[in-house]
């Protein structure tokens, strides 16, 4: 693919929005943010750096693209007028997101670098524009821990154990319980591990950190995960993803803020309810990375305003899309913001349930509605339900529908020995993460103690038409005896369990199921237009 001309564009800030910009050029999740800011939607201001100098960037052998530099500072000017603050400014600090975005959904797949633009010389002015400290010491180790492990690309375990040692200080469970010193006291020890660990202090200049950062979108669309989902899905290599520099709005800001996920529809039935994932007190990365717990109903957490303002936006997003779609958004002290959508991951029985309602109620012709689900293996929408009652193991979440068998196996590696020699495996893991993303394609089906139906894992889970399971509390996992328990039920690997996506149970040996197919959505889909 030859080299095109690299431009930048703005988004959500008023009459200088550029709105010329394609798919291909925008990447998905930008050119789909500008047509929401187009119709009013909440959506931080931002202005994007297109595919073409991803590829300048790869076809550069991993060099800094001429003119970055002053690319980045003349967009920062105009995020800087239409926000009224000041990337670097110790009064009025602009802090930022850098988002990956490619042409194409690649969920979890690309890297993401939150809070950039913290460092000792802006955290006091933050403290002093929020009035909240917490959020700020909160954010500060957020950008440290991430920073380090996607743009230095240190490894993650020296941190964990910092907050392990914070939280145990603390005496608290998690870091939501830590109060601003011990944030502020985790962050000075971070600081500290950073330099020791890097061999040069965490940078103290945000321009260098966004460059860097920059950087570290561009070259993810090259790490083992995107070139794996890439193969898997028969996406050019060329693409490139663009990348999307936003205003940070922060759910971590206390008791009226947090982050969260929406799917318009089902995505595991296709029935006309919003499903939402929200987590108080956090931001989006929290939930979509699957490292989260969540309770069992996640979005009782949500306020009643907001809620109505989710319920107005899904019906704007299904209006204008034309497609049951996925969205991510923030709650900063009582304000929704939208952060992105996309065409909703879904199983094939939602999708043939969502084509024939979107079909049904006009937003698409008849035609259309048949074309969506013209590709869909029959075998594949069958639902498999127990033929009979049992007694669990243990309850989680459902994250998707459907019954699965196979041996208990809890490293992906060795999960993915066992699927090549053609047997069914049942992946058991602490987290839903996307560096899990080859065994679990490998894998019948998916259980993991922590994590949220919409992370991204989940998310491509449901895709794949694979049985899931999150935040199954009674599971924990010793690798090294290579077993499991289910509360007090030991698994050994390689014990054969059966796990019903529908109702969230784990079920020990291989148990009889049904098949029964979707006729009546089959006599829907034909009666379209008749």
């Amino acid at each position: 693919m030859a080299e095109s001309a690299r431009r930048l564009y703005l988004i959500g800030c008023g009459p200088n929005d550029a709105r010329a910009g394609t798919l291909d050029e925008l990447g998905f999740k930008a050119y789909n943010l500008a047509r929401l800011a187009r119709l009013g939607a909440p959506v931080p201001p931002a202005f994007v750096l297109d595919t073409n100098w991803c590829r300048a960037f790869r076809a550069a052998g991993g060099a800094l693209p001429d003119g970055t530099r002053t690319e980045l500072a003349a967009a920062l000017a105009q995020l800087e007028a239409a926000s009224g603050l000041g990337f670097g400014s110790a009064r009025r600090p602009l802090i930022v997101a850098v988002r990956s975005g490619a042409p194409v959904s690649m969920p979890g797949m690309l890297e993401t670098v939150l809070n950039v633009g913290l460092c000792d010389a802006t955290v006091p002015g933050l403290v002093r524009l929020t009035g909240n400290p917490r959020l700020v010491w909160d954010s500060y180790r957020r950008l440290i821990e991430a920073y380090a492990e996607i743009v230095a690309m240190l490894a993650p375990a020296p941190f964990a154990a910092l907050r392990q040692a914070a939280l145990a200080q603390a005496e608290a469970r998690t870091l939501a319980e830590v109060d601003f010193r011990g944030l502020r006291a985790l962050v000075e020890r971070e600081l500290e591990t950073y330099a020791a660990l890097a061999g040069e202090p965490f940078p103290q200049v945000p321009l260098a950190q966004l460059e860097a950062a920059v950087v570290a979108v561009w070259r993810s669309w090259d790490g083992d995960k995107a070139r794996w989902y890439r193969g898997a899905h028969a996406i050019d290599a060329a693409l490139g993803t663009a990348v999307t520099v936003q205003r940070m709005v922060f759910g971590n800001a206390g008791g009226t803020s947090g982050a969260g996920v929406g799917f318009t529809r089902d995505p595991s039935t296709g029935a006309a309810a919003l499903y939402l994932d929200y987590a108080p007190n956090a931001q989006g990365e929290d939930v979509v990375a699957g490292r989260t717990a969540l309770g069992s109903d996640p979005a009782a957490e949500i306020a009643a305003p907001i809620r109505e303002e989710l319920v107005e936006l899904a019906q704007l997003l299904e209006h204008e899309f034309r497609d049951a779609q996925e969205f991510e958004f923030t709650v900063e002290n009582g304000e929704l913001y939208v952060l992105q959508t996309r065409d909703a991951k879904r199983t094939p029985l939602a999708a043939l349930e969502i084509a024939v309602a979107l079909g049904e109620a006009g937003l698409l012709s008849p035609a259309q509605a048949r074309a969506r689900v013209a590709a869909l293996d029959p075998e594949r929408l069958a639902s498999v339900e127990l033929a009979a009652p049992a007694d669990p193991l243990a309850t989680g979440v459902p994250a998707s529908v459907g019954v699965a068998s196979g041996a208990a196996v809890f490293d992906p590696a060795r999960a993915l020995e066992r699927a090549r020699r053609g047997e069914p495996v049942v992946l058991l893991r602490e987290d839903v993460t996307t560096a899990d993303i080859a065994a679990l394609e490998a894998a019948v089906g998916l259980v993991a103690a922590r994590g949220a139906r919409t992370a991204h894992a989940a998310v491509v889970a449901r895709q794949l038409g694979k049985a899931c399971i999150v935040g199954c509390q009674a599971l924990t996992i010793d690798p090294g005896q290579r077993a499991a328990w289910f509360g007090t039920e030991r698994i050994a690997e390689g014990e054969l369990l059966t796990i019903d996506a529908g109702s969230g149970r784990v079920y020990r040996g291989s148990l009889p199921v049904v098949r029964r197919r979707p006729e009546a959505l089959w006599r829907r889909l034909a009666a379209l237009g008749a």
